[in-house]
This record gives C-alpha cells, structure tokens and sequence, in this order.
C-alpha cells in the first residue's frame, strides 16, 4: 500500500488532502508541530510525525517508507504575517522539504503552491498555467513567495525529484479553523457586511474539490506540470451577496472606484503602521481592484472537474461554524 506524509496536516487545506488520501485508500501520515491543533484530524486514521519544515532531521524521519508527499504547509494569512517569516516557511521550508524527500527516495511530490503564484494579463483574460508572475514583488509578498518555491520545485524536478504543482484559486469550505478565506462568511453572519466592495472579482473553490484534484494529481498528474484549481469567477459584489443569502443578512453594497480603493489602501498602510488593528491591509485592497480570474480547464480534463457547487460550499461553511460555536 503506498504511504502518504501530509505536511500541514492539521491545517485547513492539508487536513482534507489526508482525509481524501484515506477515503481513496492509502496510508497516510501527517507532519505536524508538537503545538498543533488536532481538532481538524482527531477522528482521521493516521500516522503523526512531530517536526516542522525548518526541522530537516524531523522531515528525514517523517519521510522513512514514503513514498508520495503532499507539501501543503504555508504561511497562507499573510496579511496577518510578517514578510521575512512568509518568505523563510514558504521558500526555503520548501527546499528542505523537497531536499528530504530526494535524500529519503520519494517516488512523487505534489506541490500545494496557489493561484496567486501566477500573473496578471493587461487585456484582462483570465491567466492560465503560463502566465508567470509579473507582479511587484511588495504589493503580494505571498503570491512572490510560492513564485519561488515553485522555482526550487523546478530545481528538483531537474534533479530528477517527480513533482507536480497545484495552484489553488480561492478556498472556501468547511474546517477553516484560522478563517482565512472563509473569514468573510463569519463577518457576515455577524452582520458586518461592509457598505462597498471594491470592483475587481476572483475565481473560488471548495476545500474538498482541491482535495480530492490533490489525490488525482499523485495518481496521474504529469511531471512538471502546473494545474490551476478552480470553480466559478465572481465579482466582488456577486461573491458577497451569495455569502450575505447563504447567511441570512441583506446586502446594498455600493462598488467602489478603484481609484478610491487604491487611496483607502494608502490610509489602510498608514494606520497599520501606527499601531491600529485592521481586518484588511493595503496590498489586499489594490490587488482587489483587479478581476483576478483564472482559466482552470486544463485541472478539470486532467484530474477531473470541481463537483461542489459554490452555493452549496458557503451552506457547508456557514454550517460548519455555527456547529463549532464561532458564531
């Protein structure tokens, strides 16, 4: 039976690979810190290895007898988290991981890297797998990030390390215990629903269908390749007036100019750098701006179509937070 190690098991994202991993199947075994959360993989049969991606001596004993590893672990809020420590998890966290797995004779990587590792197009067509980041570097700090671990994932394909890279869209879904995506969904049901949106859109998909193109992307993705994970594109506005049905609230949300969006995001700066709490940053603003949709139709003819509605995964999430008492 083929041996599966998860790193961010207990994560938001990996705790549904293991999940789809063990409903296929396999045996699996998570790499999780001593102080992780296990509220997302208490009930999974599985094996738990302690260590950390900055820990090469725990990645070797994790990875003893692997034969597939699924590099999940990231620093993913980036909003709430400092650009150096971004850099060092994501990027050279990357390169032990990879660096362990050749050392320990893994037959398949699958690389969890995002959509926001890709670039942008000026005529505004949605970026498909070849579109390479374009993007300054300080205005996304993660998407730049996964830029470059994708660039050491390369490095060990040309070692001759089999690895496949997969580019999440925006996840939603049930067991975001960190609300990093889903945090508009809880705001929402609390009744903050902001007044204005700004005019750009993003393209979205459910935690479960990313698992499940995870599983795929080990039994037959092609070497080297990269796949964009993806459901639906949404404006800004339509995404939030789904979220503010799915949770019973009202929505008469005005769409902002993105030139008054890029000045809130200047002032957004300025306060955070004072000291004052915000729930967004000035980068999230300016990137939001734009129709950051992403043309996804080479994951569904290879690894399958995404099979949970949009609407059904808000329903799932909203469900989900109430059960667990977060609202």
């Amino acid at each position: 039976m083929i041996t599966a190690l998860v790193t961010g098991g207990t994560g938001f994202v990996g705790s549904h690979v293991a999940r789809a991993l063990v409903r296929h199947g396999y045996r699996v075994r998570i790499l999780r810190r001593a102080t992780s959360r296990l509220d997302a993989i208490a009930d999974l049969d599985c094996e738990h290895a302690t260590g950390d991606v900055m820990d090469p001596a725990s990645l070797a004993a994790a990875m003893e007898g692997v034969d597939w590893v699924f590099h999940v672990a990231a620093v993913a809020d980036y909003w709430r988290s400092d650009p150096a420590r971004i850099y060092t998890i994501n990027v050279d966290g990357t390169r032990n991981v990879l660096l362990a797995a050749e050392a320990a004779g893994v037959r398949r990587v699958i690389f969890t890297s995002s959509a926001a590792a890709m670039g942008y197009r000026a005529d505004m067509r949605p970026v498909d797998e070849s579109v390479r980041f374009n993007y300054d570097q300080h205005v996304t700090p993660y998407g730049h990030s996964k830029f470059l671990a994708e660039a050491e994932v390369y490095r060990a394909i040309r070692r001759g390390l089999d690895c496949v890279i997969l580019n999440p869209t925006v996840i939603i879904g049930p067991g975001d215990l960190n609300q990093i995506s889903s945090s508009v969904i809880v705001e929402a049901a609390r009744g903050n629903v902001p007044p204005t949106v700004p005019p750009g859109g993003l393209t979205l998909i459910d935690v479960r269908d990313v698992a499940e193109a995870h599983v795929a992307a080990a039994e037959r993705g092609r070497t080297g390749e990269r796949y964009l994970l993806g459901a639906v594109d949404l404006t800004h506005k339509a995404w939030l007036r789904l979220t503010a049905h799915t949770v019973g609230r009202r929505m008469m949300a005005l769409t902002l100019p993105a030139w008054l969006v890029r000045r809130v995001a200047v002032v957004a700066d300025v306060l955070r750098r004072s000291g004052v709490p915000l729930p967004i940053e000035g980068n999230q603003l300016r990137l939001s701006t734009n129709m950051m949709f992403f043309d996804c139709r080479k994951s569904w003819r290879e690894l399958g179509p995404p099979q949970i509605p949009i609407q059904q995964s808000l329903r799932d999430t909203y469900a989900w937070y109430r059960a667990h008492g977060d609202l």
